[in-house]
């Protein structure tokens, strides 16, 4: 059965996007996820986008805490070059070239899939959520969570290749998001974040590839899959630069990992790695286990 599912979630991210939009944010005191939805999208209730994004819901609760790294989903932009197509641009921006993406790229800049975009033209590609579903979803339940009604769910099924209403638990579902746009705080924020993050060039593939896999990783920590996690979170780190939100998302879940699998040095390592790049560490011991507060600790 465990093969199965890590088979289902690798042909799942095989059609997850090229590029997960987005950017940081650390949590200050006082915020709420309500807060922070509405002054980076306008509207409160876009809190479920953030819980989704960054997989509260599947770490045990949806509370956020003064110094936690929330990833907030935002769209890409993109002039277009002669000779591309939405079939085209929906490989390279979507992850592949099939008609549910190119019609969804071609509708969110008012056009239609089969007149192509013109040379210079400024497209917006959507956001595009990993959800990791939990134990009784659905489409229809996704649907009704991210979009308001759950009547879409067989948009759901035909943008994943999917088949039926139900979901299979830690089934990864592509959420497309293409009404979720940023306040003109939200794009101060996200430019703050540019630079202070610092991705170069030569760094974005990789990069790309991290996010890709990041809630995956996540899947394997929740469902106790800590020989994977530690593989596959090894491979992501070793694969090229990386940005250090996502080197300290990384290295947390991996300090995760080793203390599962009592080994001790390697915990006290990731701790120390996790430290060095996330300027907030939070050891709350409400909600940290006793064992990581200890590899964290050691010298």
């Amino acid at each position: 059965m465990r093969r199965v599912l890590i088979a289902a979630l690798a042909v799942a991210f095989s059609m997850a996007s090229a590029d997960s939009h987005g950017f940081a944010h650390v949590v200050q005191p006082g915020e709420a996820l309500a807060q922070i939805a509405d002054r980076v999208y306008g509207d409160p209730k876009r809190e479920s986008v953030l819980v989704g994004a960054n997989a509260l819901d599947a770490k045990g609760g949806t509370i956020i805490t003064p110094g936690m790294r929330l990833e907030i989903p935002s769209p890409a932009h993109h002039v277009v070059v002669r000779g591309e197509t939405w079939f085209a641009l929906s490989l390279a921006w979507l992850g592949a070239s099939d008609l549910p993406r190119a019609e969804l790229l071609a509708r969110t800049n008012k056009g239609v899939s089969w007149v192509q975009p013109v040379e210079g033209q400024e497209i917006e590609i959507p956001a595009v959520l990993t959800y990791i579903a939990g134990d009784g979803e659905s489409v229809t339940s996704i649907a009704q969570r991210f979009w308001g009604n759950g009547n879409r769910g067989w948009e759901l099924n035909t943008y994943n290749g999917h088949e039926g209403v139900t979901v299979r638990r830690a089934e990864v579902i592509l959420v497309p998001m293409p009404g979720l746009r940023l306040t003109e705080v939200g794009r101060a924020e996200e430019r703050a974040a540019a630079e202070r993050d610092g991705a170069s060039a030569t760094s974005v593939e990789p990069q790309r590839k991290a996010d890709a896999e990041m809630p995956q990783l996540l899947a394997d920590i929740r469902y106790g899959r800590y020989a994977e996690a530690v593989a596959r979170g090894n491979r992501i780190l070793g694969g090229g630069a990386l940005t250090r939100p996502q080197l300290a998302t990384l290295h947390r879940n991996l300090l995760e990992a080793y203390v599962a699998l009592d080994a001790r040095a390697a915990a006290s390592a990731a701790c120390a790695a996790w430290r060095a790049n996330d300027p907030n560490p939070v050891l709350n011991p409400t909600r940290v286990s006793p064992k990581i507060r200890a590899a964290c600790t050691q010298p």
